[in-house]
């Protein structure tokens, strides 16, 4: 069973307000976000989403920025903090992808006992000297190949454990020499670099079950939108990268977009996004969102059930065996 809203929503606090209760009832979106306003204790987080559920009467999927490193929305005390950064496990060569599996499975049975189960995550931008701070230590690696296998290694952790990829940020963020929470970037490499380096990781990926845009420009397709709000960049995603799964936005607070909130989730779904993505837990924003965002098309709810579907409940697994491997491989184990 699947909401009927074309969109993903946060909240403001520790708890559920009862104008959000009564929103969410009413809109049904198709699942929710978590941030670190709204984390503090394991047993609070699995209040918490449990009532987002109960809001909706479904299992909605509960999605969180876990990727480890610099964005991990859950920390010390009660879960554990992930160093050094992405950037240096990608330097760690040939155990890179072993390390990388074997942390997305601790996360993930972290993320499995509050409730979560969606992580957005794996990062498949190709990064480069020129990439902004911002996304730089998040990235895997620098060549196609090299961030393809680390990707991958870290999206079936998470399927084998129950916990849906949300691979970002399609077609590539990589070559932004901005911070897109603040500025649209424009790429003006051509399009067979594109393809060959920045496209790549995505295409090899493209069998997961969701995935999140990047708010970029690629002037080589489309001079002018970026590419979550572009029907050029959507055709390429859908058709020459071949990624059939559920395509949301990135967050539509961030400044690379124009105009308003409705504007900018009324674009992103008319070019082509099967979710609008809404993460600061204001409820008129959301309000907005979902008015122009509205109900799921029918090929978004096919492809909301076949992402769904790839939810699977995952086998038991030893923690500490697993953090005892990931410490012969890195001296890395438990911090926090």
């Amino acid at each position: 069973m699947i909401g009927k809203g074309a969109a993903i929503f946060g909240c403001e606090g520790l708890s559920l307000t009862a104008a959000e209760r009564d929103f969410f009832r009413d809109y049904d979106p198709f699942g929710f976000i978590i941030f670190a306003r709204n984390v503090d204790t394991p047993e609070q987080l699995r209040a918490l989403t449990a009532s987002m559920r109960e809001a909706v009467g479904r299992e909605a999927p509960v999605l969180i920025d876990q990727e480890g490193g610099r964005v991990q929305r859950m920390r010390a005390p009660h879960w554990r903090e992930w160093t050094p950064p992405l950037q240096a496990i990608a330097e760690a060569g040939d155990k890179a992808a072993a390390m990388m599996a074997l942390r997305s499975k601790i996360i993930a049975s972290e993320l499995r006992a509050v409730g979560i189960d969606a992580n957005c995550a794996p990062l498949a931008d190709v990064a480069s000297a020129e990439t902004h701070a911002f996304l730089r230590n998040r990235c895997y690696g620098e060549t196609a190949e090299g961030v393809t296998k680390i990707a991958r290694a870290v999206a079936d952790a998470y399927l084998e454990m129950g916990v849906l990829p949300v691979a970002k940020h399609l077609p590539g963020h990589g070559r932004s020499v901005n911070d897109t929470h603040h500025d649209l970037p424009t790429v003006t490499v051509d399009r067979n670099t594109l393809i060959e380096n920045d496209f790549a990781p995505f295409k090899a990926l493209a069998d997961l079950p969701m995935a999140m845009t990047a708010h970029i420009v690629f002037a080589a397709y489309d001079g002018e939108n970026p590419a979550t709000q572009s029907p050029e960049m959507l055709r390429v995603i859908r058709e020459e990268i071949g990624f059939a799964g559920l395509l949301m936005t990135d967050d539509l607070n961030m400044q690379a977009l124009r105009g308003s909130l409705g504007e900018r989730a009324g674009r992103s779904i008319a070019a082509g996004c099967d979710i609008a993505l809404h993460c600061k837990g204001v409820l008129s924003e959301m309000q907005e969102v979902a008015a122009a965002a509205g109900e799921m098309s029918d090929a978004a709810r096919l492809r909301a059930h076949a992402a769904l579907a790839q939810r699977l409940t995952p086998k038991p697994v030893d923690i500490a065996e697993l953090e005892a491997d990931l410490s012969n491989l890195t001296g890395e184990g438990r911090h926090g």
